[in-house]
């Protein structure tokens, strides 16, 4: 028998083969590989060096602060043979998503093996690092770790589901993973622990309105002594478009005790902006400072966001210059405050005043300058500074630029400029584009063109509410009733409605809301008669209503009647009648405001000499004297 002179080499056992180090990841670099083999395999080494071989790759990984380093200290954690160390593979997940976010999903794939034990603290860093990502990919994947905690045996703890929770909060469109969440907490005793609970408000908050109620549940069984839970509800209440709730439930804060902290009054601020609530967002700017809350930059920047869409734009302005810090967001907050009220001049003077400072401008700024051009009819102004971001600031203009050049040009009239400009742009239009030039061919008198762009618009993209109601209306401006009606019964068969105006006013801490027609009121018929007094002075004036605003198949003296009963007029009426002469209107409509309002709304401000500012779904208008801010250019 002839016998082989090969040494014998037995085959290692189950132990050797579950220490073998994992293939190398094949984003590592070469210099990285090389020096993973330079050195003996770490399963020859004496346990003591094991363990200071752990020591030093955990003191590698927590100095690890950029992605090189990382890399350097994975090479070295390879190489000794710690991949199925569950401290080390912890402190690498957690060392990756601070200093290196790209590398945390390659590496994930990576290294979890079978054969790595699980423990609570590392999947809960595996969830925290994904959910805490700026990559929109690990955010969404975050959640798919803790089934693996469950296939492992490895229970829970308090601190496993604040992480999970907001990780389902980025999920908004899978609800079902989040309420499987709240039932596994319920079921491990955790769910009425303090963090567990607000993470839950949270996260039922981001799923939308239909679970503001599941939201308010967990909030009304909880002990509410901190600030951190009320902060929870009422941005909550902002995120679902209750902001009327949202002040209402900060109100019930102050009267239980609990002092409201920047977060709370960050959510204040927000619900402030979206009512249009002035005095409201004037107290909290003086609650700031009497309570001595630190006026940070981020609440500084959203004091100026919220005073501007309240209508006091000088009170923004007067914010921005006192902040001894400013960020490019202040910046871009006060030049687009300045933008909304039409004053373009004074926009792009405080622009220029940025560059002197040495602060360099983004792209979300400049959306900021050229929608102030845009508003003020400054195209000249605005072709220059469009052409500037990419030559000058080396920044590639993106599909809201071109969006705001096409509003510009089609605000000035330069209806074949703005779809030259259209048909030349380096990407494809999107559906808003084509719904603002037909915006432009609507106010110049272009229906032809408009109504083709519709129809395109209406193949395209046939779910969209807009195009419909677009298509409705050039057909009621040339007066094909037939064919707008056939449009309607289109919509009524797809759901579709149009969403009806609506306007606010803030009177003495009170909101009040009026929708066109609506009798719901409490004092209803004191407005309507009002309202008629109104229009007997405007006759008187010789204000003629704009019936062609009326896209409804209707005789004269009945559009006129329609016009009459708009929502911001409701809203004037109510004001005139519940406050002194001299007193300043100011009006919230969710819609834009239309060229009958708007020219009876000049003539109001100067029949009972009042100062009347409108926020529309774009813009803001202050009427006086008969005269508007936008000086006639919307």
């Amino acid at each position: 028998m002839i016998k082989s002179s090969k040494p014998h080499c037995p085959a290692p056992g189950r132990h050797a083969l579950d220490q073998m180090p994992p293939p190398l990841p094949p984003f590592l670099p070469p210099h990285l590989r090389r020096r993973c083999f330079s050195t003996a395999p770490a399963w020859h080494d004496p346990p003591f060096a094991a363990r200071a071989a752990e020591q030093h790759c955990l003191r590698l990984l927590e100095r690890s602060s950029s992605p090189s380093a990382v890399l350097q200290s994975l090479a070295f954690l390879l190489k000794s043979g710690l991949h199925s160390n569950p401290l080390v593979l912890t402190r690498l997940f957690a060392s990756t998503a601070s200093a290196a976010p790209a590398l945390l999903e390659p590496l994930g794939a990576a290294l979890l093996g079978p054969s790595v034990p699980i423990d609570a603290f590392l999947v809960n860093t595996l969830i925290r690092a994904h959910a805490t990502s700026p990559l929109p990919s690990a955010r969404l994947r975050a959640a798919s770790f803790f089934p693996l905690m469950l296939r492992s045996s490895v229970l829970p703890n308090k601190f496993t589901f604040p992480f999970l929770l907001k990780a389902c909060a980025a999920l908004p469109d899978s609800p079902g993973v989040g309420l499987q969440a709240h039932a596994t907490a319920l079921k491990s005793g955790f769910a009425t622990d303090h963090y567990v609970s607000n993470t839950l408000i949270h996260m039922y908050s981001c799923f939308g309105g239909g679970f503001l109620g599941d939201a308010r549940n967990v909030f009304d069984r909880m002990p509410k002594s901190s600030a951190v839970t009320w902060s929870a509800m009422i941005g909550g209440y902002v995120r679902g478009g209750l902001s009327s709730d949202a002040v209402g439930l900060f109100r019930e804060m102050q009267t239980s005790g609990v002092r409201p902290d920047e977060v709370t009054v960050l959510g204040v601020l927000a619900a402030a902006a979206d009512l249009g609530a002035l005095e409201l967002a004037r107290w909290v700017g003086r609650f700031v400072e009497r309570e001595g809350i630190g006026k940070s930059v981020t609440l500084c920047n959203a004091l100026i966001d919220t005073l501007a869409k309240c209508g006091d734009v000088d009170g923004a302005v007067a914010v921005f210059q006192g902040m001894e810090e400013r960020t490019v967001v202040s910046w871009t907050s006060v030049i687009d405050a300045l933008a909304m009220e039409g004053r373009g001049k004074e926009a792009v003077g405080v622009f220029e005043e940025m560059k002197t400072a040495g602060v360099p401008p983004d792209d979300v700024l400049f959306i900021g300058v050229l929608t102030a051009c845009s508003h003020a009819g400054m195209v000249d102004e605005g072709r220059g500074y469009f052409d500037s971001m990419k030559m000058e600031y080396g920044i590639e203009p993106k599909i809201e630029h071109y969006g705001c050049m096409v509003d510009m040009f089609g605000r000035a009239g330069m209806v074949e400029r703005a779809m030259e400009f259209v048909r030349t742009m380096p990407m494809k239009p999107n559906p808003i584009i084509w719904r603002t030039l037909v915006a432009a061919c609507r106010a110049h008198g272009r229906l032809e063109l408009g109504e083709s762009i519709t129809k395109n618009l209406l193949n395209e993209y046939p779910a969209h509410e807009a195009n419909y109601v677009m298509l409705s209306n050039v057909y009621a401006l040339t007066q094909r009733w037939k064919e707008k009606s056939e449009i309607r019964r289109e919509m009524s068969k797809k759901g579709i409605k149009k969403v009806p105006g609506c306007s606010v006013v803030e009177l003495d801490g009170e909101v009040h809301e009026f929708i066109a027609g609506d009798e719901s009121h409490p004092q209803w018929k004191e407005i309507y008669m009002m309202v008629e007094e109104m229009a007997r002075e405007l006759k008187r004036m010789g204000h003629i209503s704009a019936t062609s605003e009326v896209l409804l198949d209707l005789d004269e003296e009945d559009k006129a009647g329609a016009l009459q009963w708009h929502s911001e007029k409701l809203a004037i009426a109510f004001v005139l009648l519940r406050t002194p002469p001299g007193t300043q209107i100011r009006v919230v409509k969710n819609l834009r405001v239309c060229s009958d309002c708007h020219a009876a709304i000049k003539c109001i401000s100067r029949v009972y000499n009042r100062e009347i500012i409108v926020r529309d779904r774009s813009r803001f208008h202050r009427f006086k004297n008969g005269c508007c801010s936008c000086n006639d250019f919307w």
